[in-house]
């Protein structure tokens, strides 16, 4: 899908669950840092905003450092509540305004 659509700001969660293709397969893992992955070898990588799931201190770390060095625009915690929510949309209207300059691409100048 990524190949076939443009991604103008991705929002990735690093705990999404990857499926499981065979009944053989022990637990796949996370699908969020193979996501990344794939985002950073386009041509024209969009702005990625990472959620990151409840950890313990030392996996966040670990988690934070790995996305900051994919290059990723923000890392925020998994939304819980209106103010999560509100604090979400504040940093994709920073990610539309630093990426973007406050128009959503292929948008008219009108």
């Amino acid at each position: 899908m990524i190949q076939h659509f443009p991604v103008h700001i991705a929002v990735v969660d690093l705990g999404l669950p990857m499926e499981q293709l065979t009944a053989h397969k022990p637990d796949a893992g996370e699908a969020g840092p193979r996501i990344l992955e794939l985002l950073r070898r386009l041509d024209a990588p969009p702005p990625i905003v990472v959620v990151k799931p409840a950890r313990s201190h030392r996996d966040d770390a670990r988690q934070i450092a790995a996305a900051l060095r994919a290059g990723v625009y923000a890392v925020v915690d998994r939304p819980h509540g209106q103010g999560d929510l509100e604090l979400m949309l504040g940093v994709l209207q920073r990610c539309l305004r630093r990426f973007y300059h406050n128009r959503w691409p292929g948008t008219s100048n009108c």
